[in-house]
């Protein structure tokens, strides 16, 4: 990250556009989500079931990574291993000049944009289209998306109006949402029907089978899974079921948890390729990209469950308040303040793990039951740790320690401390201290009262 989630927070927050917009959708998307998962009296047996399901696949997810291997080669596939963003790029980038594509059309694009496809396959001179219609706002206005489900939720169609008039050239559209969708599609299905090669992302892959698993409410997913003759997929290594079976209880989890609905309008499933119809090749890309480091962390590893429904972005008091942006990544919100800085690092992440209250509501919705804020304060004692910051602290804590030891002390100290806190008063307050301006920065400090409360009622006796 160029820039800390504190500095992006305080640009966003002055944006009253934008926390309109977010307050209006994800107050929508919560009552959805909340309607939907009460229609099911064994909602939390379902949750269970799910986490369950994810501890048993990390536990033995090297197993269950050949395992898919092999199934997927069975069917007709070709599967590539990737160690980080570099290497999944290159091989995409390597099928795309094999197959003589100058343009791809792509759908579930998150694990994607982690790597930096596009600009990767822009600089090698192909293309890339989104096709998700909120991916697409986003393409066109040249931003990062801000949501995992509504990657385009920091905007209003007034403003999703003026980028197509600008940008597709329609100056006369109006800021229907069916005269928008229109527009979206028409430019789309032209890409569809010319594109020679797709590149998708996926909510599972079965290991049992080599099945991969798409959801989505457009129907562009179907189009890029089936009309193109070379189909990329690019999988994070943790996105795996066991088996088929297994579908039964993300299938219903997930739509409930990201988008309030019974079950996704599009469900597209496929296994290698087949002679008759649909894409001839198949190529599996299963990334890494720091999840084994992860992997190995016992405390941190639960963050892999994750299904990505973005259910804890949409309760969170401060994503709902800054928005994805602010989080300078691909994963925003709660989901994205652990799983940034264990995927690249914690330096690179380091504020993110603080932007938290620690509220406990992202672990009540979460449907597979990560114990977000545990991960949290553990990420939080790794940085300081790191940064010798518990050194400090420890410092400060002994001087607490000695202070509070005796009447005496406590008398002193605060007679010390009402002196030295007078250059640091602003209108009653400490607004500043040396080794805590971090803290005061978005605190105010109430300043040390003139007479201690033991001697006003010493003078009362």
């Amino acid at each position: 990250m160029t820039q800390t989630f504190p500095t992006l927070a305080r640009v966003a927050l002055r944006d009253e556009q934008l926390r309109r917009n977010l307050g209006h959708a994800t107050a929508t998307i919560r009552a959805r989500r909340a309607a939907a998962a009460q229609e099911r009296p064994d909602w939390e047996e379902l949750r269970a079931a799910g986490e369950a399901l994810k501890r048993r696949l990390l536990r033995h997810l090297g197993r269950y990574l050949v395992e898919l291997e092999s199934a997927v080669a069975a069917a007709g596939g070709t599967v590539h291993w990737a160690r980080d963003a570099e290497e999944a790029n290159r091989i995409v980038i390597g099928i795309a000049r094999a197959a003589g594509a100058s343009e791809v059309v792509k759908v579930k694009s998150l694990t994607t944009d982690e790597i930096g496809l596009n600009d990767a396959l822009g600089a090698a001179g192909v293309d890339a289209i989104e096709t998700d219609l909120a991916e697409l706002i986003c393409q066109l206005a040249d931003e990062r998306p801000s949501h995992i489900l509504v990657p385009a939720i920091h905007k209003n169609r007034r403003e999703i109006r003026d980028l197509f008039r600008d940008r597709l050239g329609l100056p006369d559209l109006s800021d229907d949402p069916s005269a928008l969708t229109a527009a979206a599609r028409t430019y789309l299905r032209e890409r569809f029907l010319d594109a020679s090669m797709a590149v998708s992302g996926a909510n599972f892959a079965v290991a049992e089978t080599g099945t991969i698993c798409v959801v989505e409410s457009e129907g562009n997913g179907r189009f890029c899974t089936t009309l193109p003759r070379t189909l990329v997929t690019v999988l994070g290594i943790e996105k795996l079921v066991p088996t088929v079976r297994d579908l039964e209880v993300f299938l219903q989890l997930l739509p409930r948890s990201s988008t309030g609905e019974r079950m996704n309008p599009y469900t597209s499933l496929w296994t290698g390729v087949t002679s008759s119809e649909g894409p001839q090749e198949f190529h599996l890309v299963l990334l890494d990209n720091g999840r084994t480091n992860v992997l190995a962390d016992p405390v941190g590893r639960q963050t892999l469950a994750c299904i990505r429904c973005s259910a804890c972005l949409n309760v969170c008091p401060v994503y709902t308040r800054t928005g994805g942006h602010a989080y300078g990544s691909v994963y925003p919100g709660p989901i994205g303040a652990i799983l940034t800085p264990q995927l690249h690092g914690l330096e690179d992440g380091r504020s993110l793990p603080f932007a938290s209250t620690l509220c406990g509501a992202c672990a009540d919705v979460c449907p597979v039951k990560i114990d977000i804020p545990e991960v949290l304060v553990h990420l939080r004692g790794r940085i300081v740790d790191e940064r010798g910051g518990a050194d400090r602290e420890r410092i400060a804590m002994r001087g607490l320690a000695w202070a509070f030891g005796g009447p005496g002390r406590l008398a002193r100290a605060g007679s010390l401390g009402r002196i030295l806190q007078r250059p640091f008063l602003e209108d009653g307050r400490m607004r500043r201290l040396p080794g805590l301006g971090a803290w005061t920065r978005s605190r105010d400090l109430p300043a040390l009262p003139r007479r201690s409360f033991r001697g006003w009622w010493s003078d009362r006796r």
